[in-house]
């Protein structure tokens, strides 16, 4: 037997806000895994800063996707968690190869964007619904990527 919910969020909000952080776990798994895979690979003069950079980068999203799912569980809707389902989910697109470094980081770049994005179109559901948790939580990942997209696009500049 099901146990109901009563958090003072009707059920077809909680739904939808779970929709939209859906989307925001499937970026973020999506950029952790392609921050992973550019930790692993960076070559280059500015290895051993990238390489421990991208190291940060990813633990800290490896904590916040199960934040995002765990928020997604208490408003009693299933999280996603296949490649599957992240793959039809996400707006980042996959990255063939080993690209050189500083494409790395303009890819990171765009990817910490595209979260920030995905991030703030959940803003509505969540105030409809009246539901601050989510919209704290969504403030916090936007903050973390906003500053972290700042950092690697400083990179850049020549």
């Amino acid at each position: 037997m099901k146990a109901p919910i009563d958090i003072g969020i009707e059920q077809a909000d909680r739904e939808a806000i779970a929709e939209g952080l859906s989307r925001v776990l499937a970026d973020t798994y999506t950029l952790y895994l392609q921050t992973h895979n550019f930790h692993w690979n960076v070559t280059g003069p500015m290895f051993q800063t990238l390489h421990t950079m991208f190291e940060t980068h990813y633990t800290e999203m490896a904590t916040a996707v199960d934040e995002l799912a765990e928020r997604i569980r208490s408003l009693g809707v299933a999280a996603p968690g296949t490649y599957g389902d992240f793959q039809r989910l996400t707006s980042i697109e996959e990255v063939a190869g080993v690209p050189k470094a500083t494409e790395m980081v303009r890819l990171l770049v765009v990817g910490h964007e595209t979260v920030v994005r995905t991030a703030r179109s959940v803003f509505p559901a969540a105030e409809k619904g009246g539901d601050e948790a989510t919209a704290d939580l969504l403030t916090q990942r936007i903050q973390l990527h906003e500053k972290t997209a700042w950092m690697l696009r400083s990179l850049l500049e020549e």
